[in-house]
């Protein structure tokens, strides 16, 4: 089968089309014929060679020249073959989820990682859900949202802020998006309240105060964002700056949990987890027409490459989706 893997860390330029042997699934996976794959800022992050103990903690392997490396950890398809303990799926089911290696004519994931797919939702629009959907939804859990809220989404248009948008509203929130000028009519479009343009505006400066922050890009430190938290506000990392490694939003996120603990204003850090519930709720909210998945454009398969380095510049309006079949 064909699919993109890389055997040396890198950038973009180190990905590969190669025929490699298709997976076989476990007792307890399924097969999935590959319609769609979303691309998200971790696959370039371990592209990038980050240390030993996040790849395991993510549980990433490490590419040579004998063990091809795939990329790609949002997938959408028909199930090809299921292990003999998968009772939930059969062959012929439309599904989508959280996987391995998802760029590719196959993949193998868990099937407690999968959902039904709904028929109103295209392959390309399922398959940019799972990481955003469920790191954005979990998110502003995690920031305890309610109803009447102030939120305020740094990194609006990207691929979790654009769903952050969407669900904080279906929350009953009051919305503040922030973006570059060329994204505010978009974030206005998808439900916010009100948009910062950051080119022209800094939203720490100003007179607003927010009972949740969601920190999808990580230029904003908590320490300057504690100016315009409520009191009791929390500040929600779930993102970091495309120009600093990973062990360095990890000892910075680190240090604001530290000064967070001795305040009423809080920080929080959290990982998204698969969650087939989340998932379906998700997909029902695109589905009868609550939200939408944002896609920029979508991609060949054998133009990843590209969509890999427009990702790594930082500058992707919602998802970037690669379509592996028609």
């Amino acid at each position: 089968m064909k699919a993109i893997v890389y055997r040396r860390y890198g950038s973009a330029e180190v990905l590969k089309c190669e025929d490699i042997p298709k997976p076989v699934p476990n007792d307890d996976q399924v097969l999935i014929k590959v319609r769609a794959a979303a691309l998200n800022p971790l696959d370039w992050r371990m592209m990038g060679g980050v240390p030993f103990l996040i790849r395991k903690l993510v549980k990433m392997k490490t590419p040579s020249a004998t063990q091809p490396v795939g990329i790609g950890r949002d997938v959408a398809g028909i199930v090809e073959a299921v292990g003999k303990n998968v009772t939930q799926f059969r062959t012929g089911d439309e599904v989508f989820g959280n996987c391995e290696a998802g760029v590719a004519e196959y993949a193998c994931t868990k099937a407690s990682a999968l959902v039904a797919k709904p028929e109103a939702l295209t392959f390309e629009q399922a398959a940019a859900i799972p990481v955003a959907g469920l790191t954005a939804l979990q998110g502003l859990r995690k920031g305890k949202i309610e109803a009447g809220q102030k939120v305020l989404i740094n990194g609006a248009a990207g691929g979790v802020g654009t769903f952050a948008v969407q669900l904080a509203k279906t929350f009953g929130a009051e919305v503040t998006g922030v973006c570059s000028g060329s994204n505010v009519e978009m974030v206005l479009s998808i439900g916010a309240d009100k948009v910062i343009d950051y080119t022209q505006e800094d939203f720490t400066k100003g007179a607003e105060r927010y009972d949740i922050i969601l920190e999808c890009v990580g230029n904003k430190p908590f320490s300057e964002c504690r100016r315009v938290l409520k009191p009791e506000g929390r500040y929600v990392i779930v993102g970091g700056g495309h120009d600093i490694t990973m062990m360095t939003i990890m000892t910075s996120a680190l240090k604001t949990l530290a000064a967070s603990s001795v305040s009423k204003q809080k920080a929080v850090m959290f990982m998204a987890k698969s969650s087939q519930q989340d998932l379906a709720f998700l997909a029902e909210l695109i589905a009868t027409g609550k939200m939408t998945s944002v896609t920029e454009r979508t991609y060949r398969l054998e133009e990843t490459s590209d969509a890999l380095a427009h990702l790594e510049r930082g500058h992707a309006r919602g998802k970037v989706v690669v379509q592996v079949a028609g």
